[in-house]
């Protein structure tokens, strides 16, 4: 029997980082509300007293960015300069130009469209070239990795007990990490849970028990521990220091805590900020859809699919799929399904998901996928007897 351990990890919505994912997705939910054609690409950058949002946005209606800015700062409890950072006093800077017109010229009309094959769903143009990655396996009700999982419910634990006065000395800024031992491809137990928490002065002993029976205990199946279970809260004994007064934030800098936790490859491309016609965001989305509903199907119990483009071009360049040797059918023949259930153009994929919507900040903390706590378009299972008619 093969034995690994696997690691993910996931972290608060008062982390540097994810505030700079949540500010970036409100910006644009915002310009969605507004205008549904909006093409945004928004970065935000946070450091001690300071957030500055930079970026390419072409719109024909005006958004406030900088009240934007401070409501969403305020949504996570940073509200006070002895936590850190003040949501009302903190300095807010912008830098934003238009879209380029040269990526416009691939987005507005595919080059499909330009050569005469005039099909709605040429009407746009992959906004950037790149390779997309979705991922869905059996071992969660999510269809995700327990890892990812257990480390996303960690953290979002950690943040209502703290917004819910359960805990109230703890502060917005977290990290959680879970461990899992595999056996034969299969989940057993957990080795090892970290985590870590801002807090106001505090025992260290007094957090470590708080946040084992309000967190982790309310968090982890029992099941899944045992003697030789490592629980580390906290570890370097001390957390007063957080947010970005920490350490600075960037928009994408959380690329694995997005997705699936190190368990399926990465393009590389952030999601956050990014309007549907950017397929770093909308076809990683439409990726996750497939897989989610091949594996629904019973056609396998693990399945990634990668899938590439080229700028201004419709149609992808490439589509892969690896069952990791848990098929029931061939890779060829999964393919073939794909191309027949599944238009993986742009357009196609903005429609089909509807994407056009301000749907994108509530995603921008505890991950975009195995969300079943949101409805989602990229999460409903509602192709499944579609593929089975196929096999």
């Amino acid at each position: 029997m093969k034995k690994l351990l696997f690691t993910s990890e996931s972290v608060t919505e008062g982390h540097p980082d994810k505030m700079c994912d949540q500010i970036s997705d409100a910006i644009l939910d915002e310009l969605l509300k507004v205008d549904p054609n909006a093409r945004v690409a928004c970065e935000t950058l946070t450091t001690t007293g300071v957030v500055m949002v930079v970026g390419e946005i072409t719109t024909s209606k005006y958004v406030d960015i900088q009240s934007v800015v401070r409501s969403v700062i305020k949504d996570i409890g940073y509200t006070r300069a002895k936590f850190g950072f003040d949501a009302s006093t903190c300095s807010v800077i912008t830098s934003i130009n238009e879209q380029s017109k040269d990526i416009a010229l691939g987005v507005d009309k595919a080059l499909e469209y330009k050569k005469g094959n005039e099909d709605k769903y040429n009407s746009v143009g992959a906004g950037d070239q790149g390779m997309m990655f979705g991922y869905a396996c059996t071992e969660t009700d999510e269809f995700m990795p327990l890892p990812i999982t257990l480390a996303h419910k960690l953290s979002k634990r950690l943040s209502y007990v703290r917004k819910n006065d359960i805990i109230g000395y703890l502060r917005p800024d977290g990290k959680s990490q879970v461990t899992v031992e595999y056996d034969d491809g299969y989940p057993k137990r957990i080795e090892a849970i970290v985590v870590s928490s801002q807090h106001a002065p505090v025992k260290s002993e007094k957090i470590e028990e708080d946040i084992k029976k309000y967190v982790i205990d309310e968090v982890i199946p029992k099941e899944l521990l045992d003697e030789n279970t490592k629980i580390y809260i906290n570890p370097t004994g001390k957390f007063e220091i957080g947010g970005p007064m920490g350490d600075s934030g960037l928009t994408g800098r959380k690329l694995i805590v997005d997705t699936y936790g190190g368990f399926s490859r990465h393009g590389g491309g952030a999601f956050s900020g990014k309007d549907p016609t950017k397929v770093d965001r909308s076809a990683t989305y439409m990726a996750r859809y497939i897989a989610k509903n091949i594996v629904a199907s019973g056609i396998c119990e693990k399945l990634e699919i990668g899938i590439s483009y080229a700028i201004g071009v419709a149609k992808p360049l490439s589509i892969y799929v690896d069952t990791f040797g848990t098929g029931k059918i061939s890779d060829d023949k999964i393919i073939e399904i794909i191309n027949k259930v599944f238009d993986l153009r742009p357009a196609a994929i903005i429609d089909t998901l509807d994407l056009r919507r301000p749907i994108y900040r509530q995603v921008a903390a505890y991950g975009h996928f195995g969300r079943n706590d949101l409805d989602l378009p990229w999460e409903k299972l509602d192709r499944v007897e579609e593929i089975k008619k196929l096999l």
